[in-house]
């Protein structure tokens, strides 16, 4: 496909999108219909989607309108592409009208793609660095690996990688690999499919190694979902790793992933009590505006105000099922002291038996996503 039916293809999902038709699902529906658009196509389609949705309004702005091709022309403004080039009929885009031809005088302003209302509560939590992450949300996230310490070292898992095309950087965490070449064949290469490597956000590999894991005993990942966090536990500690989640269905892939990586991984057992209990809670995403900039228009005072119950309800459920003396993380993907610092405060308010031992947060550029962590004590 040429740039210009790229374009046209990525006008087609946006408007879908706009149609209050998911992302994922818009480019699937689209994809079942274009069978003759390859890999590479896909993926840059996607990327232009993505894009726009990180920085919609600024998109609106420079393109005129929140049309999908409003917004594309938008976005081809912002990332200076060959407007006359790609707009120009047949598979692309039809060329630019008169007045589209006019380019609006836009202001840089990061805090444009940021819905309004969660603004004061992105500043109050992010304080002097406010500007710095919110600017980096606007770009595409970096992709990070894990390195299976169980299987192999992190030097001969970047020459498996070249082996497959897929070029990579040493990170500060010693897990820790940067993909710079490559990223989309990582799934068909044979260091992941050997269990060698695992897809893990930066952040997520700081948070989890910030703990001192038990090396005996029982862990609970009380919402496990995928289990990657459980699956980088268990890469370092030889204690009992339990995996729970309250849907049962997000945790489907992770037999598989275990066995991959060679790990065991066990059910929860409610009459049983844990060393750790780890609650990765669901939460607002902001955080993760990067790499999922979608949620970022779809939260909703409202909504968030129900995260932040299910967050404390989470808490109390998990609290139970430490034993005397043990300890539970609580962890985010959040920006927003609501979830995060004052989410700690309350349960302490309620629990004079706990204390707070430490707790961090994980930000953009040093990290990728947003990520926050907090462990609890409790008296013996």
């Amino acid at each position: 496909m040429t740039p210009g039916a790229r374009a046209a293809a990525a006008i087609t999902v946006l408007d879908s999108w706009l149609g209050s038709m998911p992302a994922e699902k818009a480019l699937t529906t689209w994809a079942r219909g274009a069978r003759y658009a390859g890999s590479g196509d896909r993926a840059a389609i996607r990327d232009h989607v993505y894009d726009v949705l990180r920085r919609l309004e600024s998109c609106a702005e420079a393109g005129g309108g929140r049309t999908g091709r409003a917004l594309m022309i938008g976005l081809a403004r912002l990332q200076g592409w060959p407007l006359e080039a790609v707009f120009s009929g047949g598979y692309a885009p039809d060329p630019l009208s008169g007045s589209e031809c006019e380019a609006p005088e836009v202001t840089a302003d990061i805090w444009r793609d940021v819905p309004a209302w969660v603004q004061p509560a992105l500043r109050d939590g992010l304080g002097p660095v406010a500007e710095t992450v919110v600017g980096q949300m606007a770009e595409r996230a970096p992709l990070y690996l894990r390195v299976n310490g169980r299987k192999s070292t992190r030097d001969v898992v970047e020459e498996r990688l070249i082996d497959s095309s897929i070029e990579t950087e040493k990170c500060d965490m010693g897990s820790a690999l940067m993909v710079t070449k490559g990223g989309r064949k990582l799934r068909q290469s044979q260091a992941y499919l050997d269990g060698l490597v695992e897809i893990q956000d930066l952040s997520v590999q700081q948070a989890v190694a910030a703990i001192s894991w038990p090396d005996d005993g029982t862990v609970l990942d009380y919402c496990a979902g995928g289990g990657g966090k459980a699956l980088a536990i268990a890469a370092t500690s030889d204690a009992a790793i339990h995996v729970h989640d309250a849907n049962p269905a997000r945790m489907r892939d992770l037999t598989p992933r275990a066995e991959r990586a060679g790990i065991t991984l066990h059910p929860m057992d409610r009459a049983q009590s844990y060393d750790v209990v780890l609650t990765d809670v669901p939460c607002s995403g902001s955080g993760t505006w990067r790499r999922d900039p979608e949620a970022k228009w779809h939260q909703t005072p409202d909504r968030l105000a129900d995260l932040t119950a299910l967050q404390a309800d989470i808490l109390e459920e998990a609290q139970a099922l430490v034993r005397p003396g043990g300890r539970l993380v609580y962890m985010t993907c959040s920006l927003l002291r609501s979830e995060n610092e004052d989410q700690i405060s309350a349960f302490l308010t309620r629990h004079a038996d706990w204390r707070l031992t430490q707790q961090a947060r994980f930000l953009p550029p040093a990290a990728s996503d947003g990520f926050y962590l907090a462990e609890l004590t409790q008296s013996g």
